[in-house]
């Protein structure tokens, strides 16, 4: 539980990016303070100490304060703001104050003292998904860090909800609790706390919360699409609700204390939403931190992956013990075809189809700053118009511009446009967005970009036309699951080479609960669509992370006893590497190229194969400190990760990250060379259960498990196995990654695990 302390809002200073990895460690390796240019501007550092060797006065609140307010240089500010912010007694052993970096750097003389480092901030990351089962998560908790959400939506009613379970010690700030959100609690180190009625800050984390475990509720859809029973992945789980973003971020020092204070409640799951683009070890990264602290108390952290995509290496919220999701597409489409004025029709998305624009009447098309167009620029910014004649006009606008679509809408719309075309960039690739635009539109994909400006380069003095014809709902789209092109991929640049995400799930066109009305606020053709309820199409791995909270939900409802790696592995285990049709799930980079490890992890989500996994790999929290002296952190660095005194000269030997017994298997191979990893898996299915290794191999890597068979008398029985992988010289390029797995059978399950195999001089 986190203590924090009134005080006017403050401006945080963005954080010292260092421009080599290199640079950083050795840094830290000298001094263990991480500052910013200015040496006496006041900014919010997180500073990490040692734990008392009487921890019971811990949970002495006067005296945990008294001891934070020891390594300050005095309580307050010259401006009588108090320096104190946050006393953490859960995430980390430390706390959040306002210093210069000369005061920071002062602290490394007294003794606790271990680490310091600049806040810094976090991005939050942007129905018809898989039906549940497994009594809809009973008697669980998963903690929301995210914004404020809207208690007041139907997603959120708490009829037929049981009572929090017994162990609970959560309640709610600014409004009554009910039996659905048992717990609302809002940290801003640095900005106004805003009420959850508030629904311009509230929409980010309804529908993170809605899709995780909102209740069912009839009637769902968006401008009369996607029409259907709403339901979260566990709607029958209670939520508790920490604010620690608004406005598009997250501090550090707020996620330290939602954490804190999750733990402290004693939640089951924590799923987080957001973000960082720019990769830190471990040992300054609040959520890599804050999650492992809850790895300790049996509390699994969900976090996104990251919109990073389709970009290689920037991966988010990497840490083994962080279950890390990346986004798929589902198989639903709203659909718009533009038919072109020489016949040619290009299928896109939008989820504002007005009947008054459904024809075939063709409109003439214009691209202000395409290269044949004088004036504007393709971005459909406020000034992308001048000089541009777009009234009563079809618009072509690209993405990106620093212009969200709809705002592109807007703009166009404020401009007499009749109706907008939405145009990927090449890095967007295939992926389209059903969103609640403000006028007729259509999101094409970047292939349907190709065509239409060729068709629209062809014709510039012959004016080019084109015309909308709305689709509606439609299922059963080829191709899907595929992984989205903005899902961030691996490899992780921090972790050792441990496989990164863990797992896709769905992240594109995800409907669920918001706080307020969307589409154009004045078209009357509106009321005839909405429900009483509101809800939105959104995309993002924001979207796809809650609904892997939500099955990790109703996995420690129907196994309360399973770990939290046991449930990380049970979700893992069991994923699809193949689409509906049977074929590899695709990279929607370009839909002809199947998806790589380093894009979709294990695969695709499976919740039903998931409640039955047959095997699971433990991995229990201590074996992460010969880990992380393993990745050559310090002894004072591991200790700010674990709060536990480390001396990593103590182990005889560092366990490699290979080592780690996880679900994935990810070395790194010399030509030739030999690697052997160990692992041990656990039978929670039957007694008497017998599995036999099958081995897809990697492309010039040999496989081989000792032994091939694992017998199990009985259920939870442990057995352990070797894999030994040898590169075949020359079969792979330095640098070069080959892919394969390991799969146990048994006659009821298949156990897979990825191999990722990277050659190095």
């Amino acid at each position: 539980m986190a203590f924090s302390f009134s005080f006017p809002s403050i401006t945080l200073l963005p954080l010292l990016i260092l421009s080599s990895p290199l640079l950083l460690s050795t840094q830290a390796l000298l001094f263990p303070v991480i500052a910013g240019d200015d040496q006496t501007q006041v900014t919010t550092y997180i500073v990490h100490v040692e734990r008392p060797e009487n921890t019971s006065l811990l949970f002495n609140d006067e005296w945990l304060t008294s001891y934070h307010l020891s390594f300050l240089p005095n309580a307050t500010l010259d401006s009588g703001e108090p320096r104190l912010i946050y006393s953490y007694r859960e995430a980390i052993s430390g706390f959040a104050a306002r210093l210069t970096a000369d005061e920071a750097r002062a602290m490394r003389s007294i003794n606790g003292f271990l680490h310091a480092y600049v806040d810094r901030r976090r991005r939050l990351l942007t129905t018809h998904t898989p039906e549940t089962s497994a009594d809809y998560g009973r008697g669980t908790i998963i903690g929301i860090l995210d914004t404020a959400v809207d208690i007041s939506h139907p997603s959120f009613n708490d009829n037929g909800m049981p009572q929090p379970p017994p162990y609970w010690r959560g309640g709610c700030d600014s409004f009554p609790c009910n039996n659905k959100i048992i717990g609302f609690k809002s940290f801003s180190s640095s900005r106004r706390i805003l009420s959850p009625a508030d629904s311009n800050h509230t929409e980010h984390g309804t529908h993170v919360a809605g899709i995780a475990a909102g209740v069912f509720v009839e009637g769902a859809e968006v401008l009369g699409n996607g029409k259907g029973v709403s339901a979260g992945m566990a709607p029958k789980a209670h939520l508790a609700v920490y604010q620690v973003c608004s406005e598009g971020d997250c501090a550090d020092s707020d996620v330290l204390a939602g954490i804190d204070q999750a733990i402290y409640d004693r939640v089951d799951l924590i799923s987080i939403s957001f973000g960082s683009d720019d990769s830190r070890p471990f040992y300054e990264d609040g959520v890599a931190i804050g999650s492992y602290s809850a790895l300790r108390q049996r509390i699994l952290t969900v976090a996104a992956a990251g919109n990073g995509g389709p970009a290689e290496g920037k991966v988010a919220n990497d840490a083994p013990w962080i279950l890390t999701v990346g986004a798929s597409t589902t198989d639903r489409r709203i659909t718009v075809t533009v038919k072109l004025g020489d016949g040619t029709e290009l299928v896109g998305e939008s989820a504002y189809q007005p009947s008054y624009f459904n024809s075939t009447e063709a409109l003439p098309l214009t691209f202000p700053g395409f290269e044949m167009q004088s004036g504007g620029n393709k971005g459909c910014r406020n000034d992308s118009f001048d000089g541009v004649d777009i009234i009563g006009k079809i618009v072509l606008c690209e993405t990106g511009f620093g212009v969200e679509n709809i705002e592109k809408g807007k703009n166009v719309r404020n401009a007499g446009g009749a109706a907008m075309i939405v145009l990927n960039q090449a890095e967007e690739g295939e992926t389209t967005l059903s969103e609640a635009h403000v006028l007729p539109a259509a999101h094409l994909s970047y292939s349907a970009r190709c065509s239409i400006l060729s068709y629209y380069n062809s014709s510039p003095d012959s004016n080019p036309t084109a015309a909308f014809v709305f689709g509606g709902t439609s299922l059963g789209a080829l191709s899907s699951p595929s992984v989205a092109s903005f899902s961030s991929r691996g490899p992780s640049s921090n972790n050792g080479g441990i496989l990164k995400p863990d797992i896709i799930g769905p992240g594109v066109n995800i409907l669920a609960a918001w706080p307020s009305k969307v589409g154009p606020p004045d078209d009357n053709h509106i009321t005839t669509w909405s429900t009483e309820s509101n809800f939105n199409f959104q995309s993002g791995t924001s979207t796809a992370t809650p609904h892997l909270s939500g099955l990790a939900a109703l996995l420690r409802s129907v196994h309360p006893h399973w770990s939290a790696s046991a449930i990380k592995s049970a979700i893992m285990t069991t994923a699809d590497t193949e689409d509906a049709e049977g074929k590899p799930i695709n990279d929607q980079l370009n839909n002809a190229t199947a998806a790589s490890r380093f894009a979709m992890g294990a695969g695709h989500v499976n919740p039903s194969k998931a409640n039955n996994p047959g095997l699971v790999y433990n991995l229990h929290s201590h074996r992460y400190k010969r880990y992380l002296c393993g990745l050559g952190y310090t002894d004072r660095q591991v200790t700010t990760i674990t709060q536990h005194h480390t001396r990593c000269w103590r182990y005889r030997r560092e366990l490699g990250p290979e080592q780690l017994n996880y679900p994935s298997i990810s070395v790194a191979l010399g030509s030739p060379s030999t690697k052997t990893v160990s692992r041990w898996v656990k039978n929670v299915g039957e007694d008497n259960a017998t599995y036999y290794a099958k081995i897809e191999r990697p492309e010039g890597v040999k496989v081989e498990v000792f032994p091939p068979r694992l017998y199990f008398p009985r259920r939870y029985d442990d057995r352990r196995f070797q894999v030994v992988l040898t590169a075949d010289k020359g079969k792979l390029a330095s640098g070069g990654v080959a892919v394969g797995q390991l799969s146990w059978v048994s006659n009821d399950h298949v156990v897979k695990s990825p191999i990722s195999v990277t050659l190095t001089l």
